[in-house]
């Protein structure tokens, strides 16, 4: 299929209004990402992520009511797979001293519960666990089983045969699980997963964020300088730093503005940008291949002629390509759920931004160049 047949634009005539708009996206995006920063999600910052799946469907309202008032600090909760499952997020990694004491309390009254009365120690307490001691290996094997059925993360400190110790692991899935559990009687259900990220390890993982953009942007940085020319290569890649500092930049000014989007950066984001660096860079190699098909054939035409007409001719692909993907990706914002929005909405704006540089960025800055230092290309 073709569209925009022996279609002709004056492309590089506009490049210095391109160039304005780009500016200005990106002076606004840097003031807001210095003025108001970016926000991280628990995989930077660190923190805990917790699905829970409810054999029924749930009100997302009033579980983010229930679980505001567990005082877990500022929990984010959404919809995960479907109307049945929840994400919880903080910035918690352990159960606040606050709450400790009344964990404490449910664990020692599960076990009255089941044994009134009995011997029993508690020999050592964390933030994450509490071990006690019982009187011979017999009630200790007996204690775990019933808690253990009670929901409560028991289990034996050793293997050993003569082993007394029980330990009861204490995490805010814990804590949700038991709270929750007396409001929604009716309906039952399950912890699927509980993610704990420390900050030294959201600090690694940060790093490893910036180091896999900027390696990703040296290997095409490389690869194009040996397929093309090095300038072409250094083109494409002010036109990929272009993609990924303006995208950046919607991340600063659009915090907090659009209801229900919730554009903390994680490794989600990460892997939208790389992928907009694959898909822009594909998009820019094309229009780069038909200028050097077309200096290759028409050898006495200005550089300007054949770098308009080469992306006019690429025009119908570009649309055509572009669109397509711009609908998936739109459909997968609305429809995708919580956990795929934030990536689908990296790409949505990325994919137009991507295609904005590949023409008025990437060509532009190869004319730029053969103009001022009165290079003459040829392949």
């Amino acid at each position: 299929m073709r569209i925009l047949e022996n279609f002709n634009y004056d492309f590089l005539g506009k490049r210095k209004i391109a160039y304005a708009i780009s500016i200005t996206l990106f002076l606004i995006g840097f003031i807001s990402v210095i003025v108001r920063g970016l926000q991280f999600g628990i995989d930077f910052k660190g923190g805990t992520e917790i699905v829970l799946q409810f054999e029924k469907p749930i009100d997302i309202a009033e579980m983010r009511t229930y679980v505001e008032n567990l005082g877990l600090g500022s929990a984010e909760v959404k919809t995960f797979g479907g109307e049945t499952g929840i994400l919880v997020r903080t910035e918690e990694q352990v159960i606040p001293p606050g709450i400790y004491p009344k964990v404490v309390e449910n664990i020692e009254g599960a076990i009255e519960n089941y044994f009134p009365g009995i011997e029993r120690n508690i020999i050592d307490s964390t933030a994450s666990s509490i071990t006690y001691e019982f009187a011979n290996p017999e009630i200790t094997n007996t204690v775990i089983d019933k808690l253990f059925e009670a929901g409560f993360q028991s289990g034996h400190i050793s293997e050993e045969l003569d082993n007394k110790q029980m330990i009861v692991r204490v995490s805010i899935a814990d804590w949700i699980k038991e709270n929750l559990s007396d409001k929604l009687g009716n309906n039952p259900f399950i912890v699927l997963k509980e993610d704990i990220v420390g900050p030294k390890i959201g600090e690694e993982l940060k790093k490893d964020a910036v180091l896999a953009i900027f390696f990703a942007l040296i290997a095409i940085l490389i690869y194009l300088g040996f397929r093309f020319k090095f300038i072409f290569a250094m083109g494409a890649v002010a036109a990929l730093f272009h993609d990924v500092l303006i995208t950046l930049g919607l991340f600063g000014i659009l915090y907090g503005v659009i209801p229900g989007l919730n554009l903390d950066i994680d490794l989600t984001v990460v892997a939208a940008f790389l992928t907009l660096i694959g898909y822009s860079i594909n998009d820019t190699v094309v229009n780069f291949d038909r200028i050097r098909e077309n200096l290759k054939i028409h050898k006495t035409r200005s550089l300007y002629d054949v770098i308009n007409t080469s992306i006019s001719q690429t025009m119908s692909r570009t649309l055509l390509t572009s669109g397509t993907t711009l609908i998936t990706v739109l459909v997968l914002l609305i429809f995708g759920g919580e956990v795929l929005k934030v990536f689908a909405f990296t790409l949505f704006f990325g994919v137009i931004i991507g295609t904005f540089s590949s023409i008025f960025v990437a060509s532009a800055l190869v004319y730029e160049y053969a103009q001022k230092y009165k290079k003459k290309l040829e392949f």
